[in-house]
């Protein structure tokens, strides 16, 4: 196994809304698990998928990790299958954890979750309250029976505003984010209509005032993409060249050639397969890098991205 691999028990599975199991994991032999902060997600390796999930117990907690799931019978099959097939006593080997969604230090913050966005959440709203930094939460949902954690909300009191949209409509994402305010951080996390929603109405927000974090790659305008045309990978370490056509990915190339790349998402939004770029312009297409990351051309994403010049090479 890789250093950050870890084969763990599943110790619970509790019903939190209609819908969503939380998973409780923990080490066989009682061993301390890697340390996390907000933000971060665990990998699981399900056999057949590999799926990420923001890990949404205690900040701190080196016992047990807690994730999130909710049930998609129409998806691509990984929650499928923790819901279906996953149990108590089971182990399920595990990677990480990462972190591409930190909290930052901010005078007050405005937390904004859709559904099963609240998971990320909730451990940044317990190290805020910890740190008696302000902070107010917008939580929506379909409806109050398939909105998860609300127990666990309760406690805050009107630091919450639980929306159910059968009952109570859409957030007012208008009085929210109309008015700028530049002492705030802005967490959102949900479907992407939420998420659209709240970065149009943050463009006029001081920069770096909105963080998001996708469970899906966004449309894109394939306008702002460069050509799909064929381009080479020089893998530096490997001192190989391969060449990518024009109708498949980096990853696939690679793996075609015998490379193997993590990945996960296979979508730009995860981060399993960032790799560094020693020379050459990706054309970046994910939606996990920043737009200074991405005009850093430090590092990329090549489940998705692909090259703006005849030949990239990578610290693979």
């Amino acid at each position: 196994m890789e250093e950050n691999e870890h084969d763990l028990l599943v110790r619970s599975m509790t019903w939190e809304a209609d819908g969503v199991l939380s998973v409780v994991l923990t080490h066989p032999d009682g061993a301390p698990l890697p340390p996390w902060e907000p933000g971060a997600h665990l990998e699981l390796d399900l056999g057949k998928w590999i799926r990420q999930y923001s890990l949404c117990g205690k900040p701190g907690d080196t016992e047990t990790y807690r994730i999130g799931i909710l049930y998609q019978p129409d998806g691509r099959g990984g929650s499928a299958y923790v819901h279906e097939e996953l149990r108590p006593g089971q182990t399920v080997r595990t990677r990480g954890p990462r972190n591409r969604f930190p909290l930052v230090d901010a005078p007050r913050y405005l937390f904004l979750a859709g559904g099963i966005g609240i998971t990320p959440l909730l451990p940044m709203l317990a190290q805020a309250s910890a740190q008696n930094i302000p902070w107010h939460l917008t939580y929506g949902g379909r409806t109050q029976a398939t909105m998860a954690f609300l127990p666990e909300l309760a406690p805050y009191g009107d630091a919450v505003t639980i929306v159910p949209a059968d009952t109570a409509g859409l957030p007012d994402l208008d009085s929210l984010l109309n008015t700028p305010t530049p002492d705030t951080a802005v967490y959102c996390c949900g479907p992407e209509p939420l998420l659209t929603a709240v970065e149009n109405l943050c463009t006029t927000w001081p920069d770096g005032s909105l963080h998001t974090e996708r469970f899906a790659a966004a449309p894109r305008d394939k306008s702002q993409d460069g050509d799909d045309t064929a381009f080479e990978v020089e893998c530096a370490r490997s001192a190989l060249t391969v060449n990518v056509s024009a109708t498949e990915s980096i990853v696939d190339a690679l793996e075609r050639s015998g490379i193997s790349v993590p990945t996960a998402c296979g979508e730009g939004i995860c981060g399993t397969c960032e790799t560094p770029v020693l020379a050459g312009t990706p054309d970046h297409r994910d939606d996990l890098l920043t737009d200074t990351e991405q005009a850093s051309n430090r590092t990329m994403m090549p489940c998705v991205s692909r090259s703006l010049s005849n030949r990239l090479v990578l610290d693979l």
